[in-house]
């Protein structure tokens, strides 16, 4: 699924709001997702899951087919972890 679809399912789904209403507040939906997992916080969606940062430190990475190593800076990366009604809606 890609948000075009998500955005024509709920359309569907409620049909009292325009196509561009429900853009707006998926839109909405994932800016204030994206903005608090920028701060550092977990976002916790009941009944799906949560969303964590993490942080990662730095290494040392071999590029594949030569033998040439690259140093990779520490970052932060997303993590996801399905909660538990979404674990069984998936079984």
């Amino acid at each position: 699924m890609v948000k075009r679809d998500l955005l024509e399912k709920i359309s569907q789904s409620m049909p009292e709001l325009t196509k561009k209403q429900v853009k707006v507040l998926v839109d909405l939906v994932f800016d204030e997702i994206k903005k608090a997992l920028k701060n550092g916080e977990t976002v916790l969606i009941t009944g799906f899951g949560k969303l964590l940062t993490k942080k990662v430190g730095p290494k040392i990475q071999r590029v594949p087919g030569t033998e040439r190593t690259v140093n990779v800076p520490a970052k932060r990366v997303v993590r996801f972890k399905a909660g538990k009604a979404l674990k069984e809606a998936v079984k």
